[in-house]
């Protein structure tokens, strides 16, 4: 039984989207899995369904609602910013603390395998001192990093494997999230980075029943990551 933190280069990258694949390839390999994604902005309340938490509950294969959102999502906010400045516009403040808290909590009740889905990049504000890395750091729980195949994403990359590698931190693979409409193809941006370290597993954007060559050799590749999970 594991729980593994799902972090990212940058905001917008396909973070979520890879949460969700994971989660879909998790069950059909009979895993149990959950899901938590602490902090969300962006959240409007009235369509929660287009949020990032409603993805993941679909992925999970549960109903969207309130109950479920405030299980998986306690800390939401409306503006689309870094969560420090979106809780500001609330007139509210995020204890990183209980963020941890109620992560650890979450690992200690797993049965199975857990998810937890972090917000932006890794070094995202949470409050005016502490970011994502700092829960991360807080878990000890190995970690997926995400990035993108946009142009620039291998510098990205790279800044953000150097902040984790100096801490210490495990990390089980680097998934490239594909990048629609990106002038680099994805085989060569996954080559780029694998160059430098490995894992680098690539994950086209594409419907789940669809599948390629490229979908083949990602599934191989989790297989092999979550197998002895």
């Amino acid at each position: 039984m594991t729980a593994i933190f799902i972090t990212a280069t940058g905001t917008d990258v396909g973070k979520t989207f890879v949460g969700a694949s994971l989660i879909r390839h998790l069950r059909q390999m009979g895993r149990f899995v959950d899901a938590i994604k602490p902090v969300v902005s962006g959240f409007d309340p009235d369509h929660p369904e287009a949020s990032d938490s409603g993805t993941l509950l679909r992925a999970l294969g549960l109903p969207v609602t309130p109950q479920e959102i405030e299980r998986i999502s306690p800390w939401r906010f409306r503006a689309p910013l870094s969560p420090d400045l979106a809780a500001q516009r609330e007139g509210r403040h995020i204890e990183v603390d209980a963020v941890i808290s109620f992560c650890q909590d979450a690992i200690e009740q797993r049965q199975d395998i857990l998810l937890i889905e972090g917000i932006g990049g890794i070094m995202v504000p949470l409050d005016g001192q502490r970011t994502v890395l700092d829960v991360m750091m807080a878990l000890q729980v190995p970690l997926i990093l995400v990035a993108g195949s946009y142009l620039g994403t291998i510098s990205h990359t790279l800044t953000a494997l150097d902040a984790l590698f100096r801490r210490d931190m495990k990390l089980l693979a680097i998934i490239v999230s594909e990048t629609l409409g990106s002038a680099v193809p994805l085989d060569d941006t996954v080559a780029a980075i694998g160059r430098f370290v490995q894992p680098v597993i690539g994950l086209p954007r594409q419907e789940p029943r669809q599948t390629d060559e490229r979908t083949t050799g990602t599934i191989a590749a989790l297989d092999r990551i979550f197998g002895s999970s």
